[in-house]
């Protein structure tokens, strides 16, 4: 037998009441049992009950266990890159209440899904910036994507090349011992057409690297205006901006890396179908450990307790003795 605990500062505190209060009542029952010429043989049966019942009620606190067998215990996991467009497109509101707070939105439920992956944040418009590197930490995540806006990055166009890139080199920098390169994924999410000129180019790259990469479009057909400071967006000769979703690029771009492209429209929200299919991506090895494993028995010590308890209730002790 092993004890999980090891007899601290609490069970030392109760030993010593204990002590202290019992030996006092002894004193006390001695005294009267002289007094009254009574036996003290019931004393010392309850006395050695008692003690039996809390040296058990002690040893169920420290945890006993039985066994010695070894559990070896793995770390699975995928590391995410979620790449966001934050053009000022984003701002339209034919999804309400805009493409970008109903992005946010379904950010940190792609962020709940995956509470045991690592997770990073690139925003990007024609220029890319990392938000967050790869991490755990997914209230500091939700942080991260609470404060995401169209105010943080350039807005001169759209490119799909630098956040892909960056994506990039982020998951080929990872020092991680992994077997296999599918568990490293990319989630791109944009609502427009892509300007860049490089992006088959490093698209290639994506796919050479064995990374799957999932794209996703947020807007509809109808398009709406872009909301701006006292009233709408215009072009240069006055007319209000209108932006509709444009999905062609997007899925172009999953259909060069073997991926797939999933949309969010006023009739459509395909997060869930993302989730899942990132889901059955198999997570690779990360860490392994050897784990000593004993099976904690404390309850056979609270049962036993428990019969001397009624035991010691049962056993009645006379101090005054009647001719």
């Amino acid at each position: 037998m092993k004890l999980y605990n090891s007899f601290g500062l609490l069970e030392s505190i109760l030993t010593g009441v204990f002590i202290l209060c019992y030996i006092f009542y002894i004193i006390r029952v001695v005294k009267i049992s002289r007094a009254y010429d009574v036996s003290v043989g019931a004393l010392v049966t309850k006395v050695v009950i008692r003690t039996l019942y809390f040296s058990l009620f002690i040893i169920a606190l420290l945890g006993p266990t039985f066994g010695d067998s070894k559990r070896e215990v793995k770390s699975i996991g995928k590391d995410i890159f979620i790449a966001i467009d934050l053009s000022q497109s984003m701002n339209a509101i034919d999804i309400a209440p805009s493409r970008l707070r109903k992005i946010k939105f379904e950010m940190k439920n792609i962020i709940d899904a995956f509470s045991s992956d690592r997770i990073g944040i690139i925003m990007f418009s024609n220029e890319a910036f990392l938000q967050s590197p790869l991490t755990f930490d997914k209230n500091a995540l939700d942080l991260f994507v609470e404060t995401l806006s169209t105010n943080l990055v350039p807005n001169s166009g759209t490119d799909f090349g630098p956040p892909l890139e960056m994506a990039l080199d982020k998951l080929g920098s990872e020092k991680v011992s992994f077997t296999q390169p599918k568990s490293k994924i990319i989630v791109l999410i944009s609502d427009g057409e892509d300007f860049g000129e490089k992006t088959d180019e490093i698209a290639e790259k994506v796919q050479n690297a064995g990374i799957k990469l999932f794209t996703l479009g947020i807007g509809t057909e109808k398009g709406s205006k872009i909301p701006g400071r006292g009233g709408f967006k215009q072009d240069l000769v006055g007319r209000d901006v209108l932006t509709k979703l444009s999905p062609n690029s997007l899925k172009r771009l999953a259909a060069q890396t073997d991926g797939k492209y999933f949309e969010i429209n006023d009739n459509r929200n395909d997060v869930n179908r993302l989730i899942n299919t990132i889901d059955q991506i198999e997570g690779e090895l990360r860490d392994a450990k050897t784990l000593d494993v004993g099976n904690n028995k404390y309850y056979i010590f609270l049962w036993v307790a428990l019969g001397l308890i009624c035991l010691d209730l049962l056993l009645t002790m006379k101090i005054i003795k009647i001719a």
